[in-house]
C-alpha cells in the first residue's frame, strides 16, 4: 500500500516555478530517497507535504486521503513529522525540553515516558545530555536531537532532510545506521532527501532524482545506483 502519493504538484515561489508538475509514490514501511543537486526542489517538496508551503495545484495524498489544504499542525497530528534541514533546534532550550516540544500535538501524554525512553536507548548520547542546552551540541548531536524530536509526535511517516549535513563523517556513518535501525525496528516510512547520493541510494529502496522542479529518473535503489547517468551526475564517477 501506498502511504503518500503525491499528484501533478505544481509550487511557485513569486514567478519561479519551483515544482512543476510532481509525481511521486511512497510504500507503507519504505525507505524513498530524493537525490539531486541544490536547488532541484527536494525541500520544497518535503515542506510541501507538511504544509509549510502551499501548492499552486496538484494533490498530496496521504493514507488515501486528500491533505493539500490541511493547517501544517493537523499533519503533524495525522502522523506526518519533519526533521528539517539545518536541524533548526532550539538552541536555548534544553535537550529534554526540545523532545518535550516534539510531543506537543499529542493527545496521548501517558505514553510519553515510554517514548523517551525508546529515544534514550536509540540514542543514548542524548540521555548523557538531557539537561545540556541544544545550542550547545555537536552538529551530530543535534542532528540526533531533531530526528527524535521528530520521532516524539509518533509519526508513520519520517520526512528527512539533508541528515548529514555539516555532520563529521563518522556521525554521518552511525546517523544513516540509525535511519536503517529505526526504520526496521519500528516500521516508520521514511522519506530522505540527501545530497549525499552514494549513503542516500545505500539504505533506500526507492529513488527519485529531481532536476530543476522535475522529476528525471526513478527507480528502485540499484537501479539508479548502477546507472551511468547518475553515477556521473550525483555519485562522483
Amino acid at each position: 500500500m501506498n502511504i503518500l502519493e503525491i499528484k501533478n504538484l505544481y509550487v511557485n515561489y513569486g514567478a519561479i516555478k519551483a515544482l512543476k508538475g510532481i509525481n511521486l509514490t511512497v510504500k507503507d514501511g519504505s525507505i524513498v530517497t530524493l537525490i539531486g543537486a541544490n536547488g532541484a526542489g527536494k525541500t520544497t517538496l518535503l515542506r510541501t507535504i507538511s504544509s509549510l508551503l502551499k501548492p499552486e495545484s496538484g494533490e498530496i495524498i496521504y493514507q488515501k486521503k486528500n491533505v493539500t489544504d490541511l493547517a501544517p499542525d493537523k499533519i503533524v497530528a495525522l502522523g506526518i513529522s519533519q526533521s528539517p534541514e539545518g536541524r533548526m533546534i532550539f538552541s536555548n532550550l534544553t535537550v529534554k525540553e526540545n523532545l518535550e516540544m516534539g510531543a506537543y500535538t499529542r493527545k496521548d501524554k501517558q505514553n510519553f515516558q515510554e517514548d523517551l525512553d525508546f529515544i534514550y536507548e536509540f540514542f543514548p548520547r542524548l540521555k548523557e545530555r538531557l539537561k545540556q542546552l541544544g545550542g550547545t551540541l555537536s552538529g551530530g548531536e543535534q542532528q540526533m536531537l531533531a530526528i527524535s524530536r521528530a520521532l516524539m509526535s509518533k509519526p508513520k511517516l519520517l520526512l528527512l532532510d539533508e541528515p548529514s549535513l555539516g555532520i563529521a563523517p563518522l556521525l554521518v556513518k552511525l546517523i544513516f545506521e540509525k535511519i536503517v535501525e529505526l526504520n526496521k525496528k519500528t516500521g516508520i516510512t521514511i522519506l530522505l532527501v540527501e545530497q549525499n547520493a552514494n549513503i542516500a541510494l545505500s539504505i533506500a529502496n526507492y529513488g527519485y532524482v529531481m532536476e530543476t522542479g522535475e522529476i528525471i529518473l526513478e527507480g528502485e535503489a540499484n537501479y539508479l545506483s548502477n546507472n551511468e547517468e547518475v553515477r556521473k551526475a550525483y555519485l562522483g564517477e
